[in-house]
């Protein structure tokens, strides 16, 4: 008993120092793409701090910035717990802002919060059909859900343009084309929170921690949890235990997309008021990133989407003070997905080593 204690407390120690490498080597190498591009390192990561936590109402445009990076990642964890390969986030946001939208465009007449729910669920619908869809592809026909929920990305997108080109949703009385709507409702914008302008946090942020409670319930403390965590180890031996393995692959693939369209539906009637790509484009990819350096945890991932959403925020500060490329901020992201990968493998190598000493 003692040996596997002592060996316990190492492995803690061994996977803090791995994961504290990893943000170092993350942060350097920006500093050096930094320099390359010609920008001060110094600078630059100072606006990028300020333009974080450098006020409050700096704090609250990074918790906002976090609020629908963590909505993606939770949806990311359920199927990835299961393994259940759910690439279609950027195209479930979309199709989650794109049914909040429209279910706008009938409820102003009802009660407030009423119509608040309505929209909710309508991001939550808008944003499940796309999976459920990609689910039910792989269960009838064995299509890789890698494949459909990519391609099902370009398919919500394009309706997407259509809508906002020329089509039915397209801001009216404008000289020149706008890939835009007209913006939403006043009278159905989410009610905010903390802060004004940028900084503004509303209340799909107390949405994103209910979801990251009812996740880490539903995984760890349920028999559904139970069945998809089992379904990402062993789906066999599930099999044999009578799970109906099609109807949890079902139900994962809708669980995973209404998140995302969650997601959607706040960043429209939370932050941009109007449907338009660019405020939507990137949120599922980098909520993507989030589950994986969260480590596919529900307390992982909120950490995660806290860190990446300051990243977003003090990234349009560091652009103005320092002339930071802005393509340099994905590269970051990108960087920071990649070390903390390597440590998560370097934490498994110590803890293969530290049981043969036990067993020596």
């Amino acid at each position: 008993m003692i040996s596997v204690q002592r060996r316990s407390g190492s492995s803690l120690s061994w996977n803090v120092a791995c994961y504290s490498a990893a943000m170092i080597c993350a942060f350097l190498t920006s500093a050096v793409l930094l320099a390359f591009s010609g920008g001060d390192p110094a600078k630059a990561f100072s606006a990028l701090l300020t333009g974080a936590f450098g006020s409050q109402n700096a704090l609250y445009g990074s918790l906002a910035k976090a609020t629908p990076l963590l909505l993606v990642g939770l949806g990311t964890v359920v199927a990835f717990r299961a393994k259940i390969w759910n690439i279609g986030q950027e195209g479930q946001v979309f199709a989650g802002a794109m049914a909040a939208y429209w279910m706008s465009l009938w409820v102003a007449p009802l009660p407030y919060w009423l119509a608040l729910l309505l929209i909710a669920a309508a991001g939550l619908v808008g944003g499940g059909m796309p999976g459920l869809l990609a689910g039910y592809l792989k269960v009838r026909f064995g299509t890789s859900e890698v494949i459909s929920t990519v391609m099902l990305n370009y398919i919500v997108i394009y309706i997407l343009a259509y809508l906002l080109d020329g089509g039915p949703w397209m801001e009216s009385g404008l000289t020149v084309a706008y890939h835009q709507s007209s913006p939403v409702n006043p009278l159905l914008e989410w009610p905010t929170l903390l802060g004004q302008g940028s900084g503004r946090m509303h209340i799909g942020f107390i949405l994103a921690l209910a979801a990251a409670g009812f996740c880490a319930v539903l995984l760890e403390r349920t028999s559904l949890g139970y069945e998809i965590r089992a379904f990402g180890s062993n789906p066999t031996a599930l099999r044999f235990r009578g799970t109906n393995i099609r109807r949890l692959l079902l139900v994962v693939m809708l669980l995973s997309g209404a998140l995302a369209g969650l997601a959607g539906a706040g960043e429209l009637f939370g932050t941009s008021h109007r449907l338009r790509a660019e405020t939507l484009l990137g949120i599922g990819s980098s909520g993507i990133v989030v589950a994986m350096v969260g480590g596919l945890r529900p307390s992982g991932a909120m950490l995660a989407a806290l860190f990446f959403g300051a990243l977003k925020s003090g990234a349009i500060y560091m652009r103005l003070k320092s002339g930071t490329p802005a393509g340099l901020v994905s590269a970051m992201e990108g960087l920071v997905l990649l070390f903390f990968l390597c440590a998560a493998v370097a934490t498994k190598v110590q803890l293969v080593r530290a049981e043969e000493k036990v067993h020596a």
